[in-house]
Formats: C-alpha cells, sequence, structure tokens
C-alpha cells in the first residue's frame, strides 16, 4: 500500500479523535456554549481533514489510468441504480436485524446526528457530503482496494463493510451498515472509479438528512411503525 494511504488513514483517524484533545481547551474559552464549540470545532475538523485527504491524494487524481474509462451516462445509471440496490440491502438488512436477531429499528447515530443539525443546519454538509467521500476513500479505495489486490472480491468486500459497519459505533446495525459497503464495493469495482460510491454514499445520506430533518418526530415514529408493518407482511409473504 502506497504510503501516501497510510497517512490519509492517519488524517482520518486524527479527524475523528482530535476534539479529545481540542475541545477541553476551547471549552473555558466559550463558557456557556459548549454545544456550539462541540458542533463548530467538528465542522472545521472535517473540512480539514478532507483538505488535506485531497491533498494527499493527488497522485491518485492526476494518474491515468490504462484500464477502460466507464462513460458519464453509464456513471449516471450506475449510481441511480446503485441507490436502489443500497436500499435494497438496507431494507433485507433491517428484516433480518428485527425478525430474526429480534433487534429494535431506528439508530441512534442517526438521530444524534439529527438533533446536531436541527441545532445548526451547516452541520449537514458532514453526513451529506463530507463523511461520504472520506469513508469512501478509506474503507472502498483503501481498504477494500488494497484486500482486493490479494483476495477475491466477496471475501475483501465483506472485511471491508465489516469494518465499515465497527466505524459507525452501532454494532447492533452492523448487517445494515456492512450490507450498504458491500453494495459500495460492488459499484466501485463495477464502474472502476471511486467517484459512483461516493455519488451514491452522498445521495443515501442526503436524503436522510432532508426526510429526518423535515419531519417531526412523531412522524418519524408513525412511519417507522408502519414500516415495522411493511416487514411483517413480507415475512408472512416468505
Amino acid at each position: 500500500m502506497p504510503k501516501r494511504y497510510w497517512w490519509v488513514i492517519l488524517t482520518y483517524i486524527i479527524t475523528q479523535l482530535s476534539g479529545i484533545i481540542f475541545l477541553p481547551i476551547l471549552f473555558p474559552i466559550f463558557p456557556g456554549h459548549r454545544a456550539e464549540v462541540f458542533i463548530y470545532y467538528t465542522i472545521v475538523s472535517f473540512v480539514v481533514g478532507l483538505l488535506v485527504t485531497l491533498y494527499l491524494l493527488r497522485p491518485d487524481m492526476k494518474k491515468v489510468e490504462t484500464r477502460a474509462k466507464t462513460t458519464t451516462g453509464s456513471l449516471v445509471i450506475w449510481a441511480v441504480l446503485g441507490v436502489f440496490m443500497a436500499y435494497f440491502a438496507q431494507g433485507i438488512a433491517a428484516i433480518i436485524e428485527t425478525q430474526v436477531f429480534g433487534i429494535e429499528t431506528g439508530s441512534e447515530n442517526t438521530q444524534d446526528i439529527m438533533n446536531i443539525t436541527r441545532t445548526i443546519p451547516l452541520f449537514a454538509i458532514i453526513p451529506a457530503i463530507i463523511a461520504p467521500i472520506l469513508e469512501e476513500v478509506i474503507f472502498r479505495k483503501i481498504i477494500f482496494g488494497t484486500l482486493y489486490m490479494h483476495m477475491n472480491f466477496f471475501l475483501a468486500a465483506l472485511l471491508s463493510a465489516f469494518a465499515f459497519g465497527i466505524i459507525h459505533g452501532e454494532p447492533e446495525h452492523l448487517l445494515i451498515y456492512a450490507s450498504m459497503g458491500f453494495v459500495f464495493a460492488f459499484l466501485y469495482v463495477k464502474t472502476k472509479t471511486i467517484i459512483v460510491p461516493i455519488i451514491v454514499h452522498m445521495a443515501l445520506n442526503s436524503i436522510s438528512v432532508i426526510v429526518q430533518f423535515s419531519l417531526t418526530p412523531e412522524d418519524i415514529e408513525r412511519m417507522q411503525q408502519q414500516l415495522d408493518q411493511v416487514q411483517m407482511v413480507l415475512i408472512g409473504g416468505f
């Protein structure tokens, strides 16, 4: 693996953990505004992390690939198809989680993100834009791409998808995150470009943010109940 990839991984880790060092320093400077300090620091750290990552990946962006390039039309088709594939995989994973393992639906991680976004809407750029770019670079381009050079697609995609699920901090929903990661890996290999999984990842996150931002907690709970009913019908049909 190229040395710059290790620097990209280190940048991602620092982006995630730097608050442990700097937030305790900033909180006393802005007393009474801990939530705002946390949110704005997170935004700045992710923006800086993205800029550093793009700088480190300049050789990759300038590199002329010898393999056949996918046309713009095909990229659009695969991006649209990829959104449906990811939702389908996510739906199947959710059914398995609820009906087989008895795991309750709903994501605390998503709710935390939405609570922060409702406080400061600018925060939405992280889940909608920045995080998908960083995560696809790390988990698909670097981790999956490296594994894929040494093993078959299924095992490489499975391992990278597992890592992708773990990093989200919700082990109870590992299957849902991993299923999405598996789809992203497939899109990466099929289209031979990291752009498509990035676009699909952005689309999924953006749709989730927009939908939940526009709904009240009561609306979300009612939709969740309807989803549970649909899952029961599907299980009954099987």
